[in-house]
């Protein structure tokens, strides 16, 4: 017969490795929720690259690579005081712009563009520019009064505008736009007036018609493309064509795992980089959509729920910004694949196949996570 004895370290021995694991957790510095909705997106990133890359395994084994150098890096990330970040910030900065200009003299050249460094690594020094400049912005800002004033936020247009400039000229310009938003994200956060927000959205659009005339033939064809796919379906309007039909022939539950036709019969261009996101509509159908969006708002919301929690204003600013950037590019993306903005080569994080942008994401939550971490350890 049990007794009650008996039953206690039966459920004790059963209660050890779970408090094991979650002892290691902490020792980690990890944030449960926020690696568990980081993993459930890659992991099912996972499965949707396998369709659209056509079943290669081999792509699929790469790709699972670089999700576990992506997660060795924002763990060891994670081991980083915020206090060591602040300091290190600005020489971050620097080293990242002097990369910058290494690769407009030196770059490797690929599909027309000067975007990448070969030192043993192939890399691209503009994705750690995403976390240099909100990392940058909020250096600037955490001693300063808030709301910035205008001398300062003329300081903080030039520290967003130099990497900006030269990502632009590579050229990227979808990145340019992007690292560019991630500072402007901090100046919100530090309670830019509304007033002001206004005034520099009415300012923008006399900077959108200067900008036309410095984009090059190509961007100012996607443009064009955005308001009108149809006037040349099998030029320039053909990726965007496809992705639409792709998504809408997915109906509620999707045409089933590996049965997308857009994709495997190679229709839809680009579907395991910046249209995967149409072949997840077309195999996963509205539900799997949803299902990734209510994935990615989870995390969103998390990062967001870490920076309110933040103990200063370094630390708030940059995880603030971390957490709506990468709702930035959730939303480009999916903007993007269903015709809402134009094409402008921004993957969908954690699910698109590459190397470089995931282990800068990854290594952005590990800010994330040393934040909260270090928030715990501080008398409240």
């Amino acid at each position: 017969m049990l007794r009650v004895s008996d039953t206690h370290h039966l459920l004790s021995a059963k209660a050890a490795p779970v408090s094991n694991f979650t002892g290691l957790i902490r020792k980690l510095n990890v944030d449960g929720p926020l690696l568990s909705g980081l993993l459930l997106i890659s992991i099912f990133g996972l499965f949707v690259l396998y369709s659209a890359a056509g079943e290669d395994t081999a792509l699929l084994l790469n790709q699972a690579i670089r999700l576990g150098v992506a997660v060795v890096a924002m763990l060891i990330v994670a081991q980083l005081p915020p206090d060591f970040l602040r300091r290190w910030t600005p020489l971050g900065y620097l080293l990242g712009l002097l990369l910058l200009v290494l690769v407009l003299t030196s770059g490797d050249v690929g599909q027309g563009a000067r975007r990448w460094l070969n030192i043993g690594i192939r890399f691209q020094p503009s994705e750690a520019m995403k976390l240099a400049v909100p990392m940058m912005t909020a250096w600037f800002l955490q001693d300063r009064q808030l709301p910035p004033r205008a001398g300062h936020l003329a300081i903080i247009a030039i520290l967003i505008a130099i990497p900006t400039f030269l990502i632009a000229k590579q050229p990227d310009l979808g990145t340019a736009l992007l690292i560019a938003a991630s500072g402007i994200i901090v100046i919100v956060l530090a309670g830019m007036s509304f007033r002001l927000i206004m005034g520099l959205g009415v300012l923008a659009i006399p900077g959108a018609y200067g900008l036309w005339h410095f984009m090059q033939d190509y961007q100012k064809q996607r443009v064009l493309t955005l308001l009108n796919p149809d006037s040349d379906p099998l030029g320039a309007g053909y990726n965007i064509i496809q992705s639409k039909i792709a998504m809408g022939s997915g109906g509620l539950f999707g045409k089933g795992w590996t049965n997308g036709s857009q994709a495997h019969l190679e229709f839809l261009p680009e579907r395991h980089t910046d249209f995967i996101f149409a072949v997840l509509g077309e195999e996963f159908g509205l539900f799997g959509v949803v299902s990734l969006l209510v994935l990615y708002t989870f995390v969103i919301g998390r990062g967001l729920f870490i920076a309110v929690q933040a103990h200063d204003t370094y630390s708030r600013l940059l995880a603030g910004s971390i957490s709506l950037t990468f709702l930035v590019y959730v939303f480009v993306n999916t903007a993007m694949v269903t015709g809402l903005v134009p094409v402008v080569g921004v993957p969908l994080p954690l699910v698109s196949f590459g190397g470089t942008s995931m282990v800068t994401l990854m290594a952005g939550f590990g800010i994330l996570m040393s934040i909260h971490s270090q928030r715990k350890l501080l008398p409240h």
